[in-house]
């Protein structure tokens, strides 16, 4: 094996390493140990305003982007089963729902 041959293997396992670090740090950090997250389901409108977990259409883009209290395109985890039990103030139904929906007019 020549030098040349030697530096582009460790060049392409350096850059094999960098890509998988860089994979591995973008990915969701997994659930505390305890939280299950089959048990969780997401929970539209009923996020206070900045407290939504992530993305969830127009006018948010992730985690604390929601502009107003219980935003119907903005949502939070709960336990699942109790979403659409849960208050919302904007909901057409006044609870919680288990998708994105057109806030009410006050």
């Amino acid at each position: 094996m020549n030098q040349v041959t030697t530096i582009h293997q460790a060049t392409a396992a350096a850059l094999a390493l960098a890509f998988t670090t860089a994979l591995t740090m973008s990915t969701p950090a997994a659930a505390a140990p305890g939280d299950n997250m089959d048990n969780q389901e997401k929970c539209f409108g009923v996020a206070l305003k900045g407290k939504n977990d992530c993305k969830a259409g127009a006018g948010t883009t992730c985690a604390g982007t929601s502009k107003i209290d219980d935003q119907g395109n903005a949502w939070k985890m709960v336990p699942k089963g109790t979403c659409e039990k849960t208050v919302s103030k904007t909901s057409p139904t006044g609870f919680g729902q288990l998708k994105a929906f057109e806030e009410k007019k006050a």
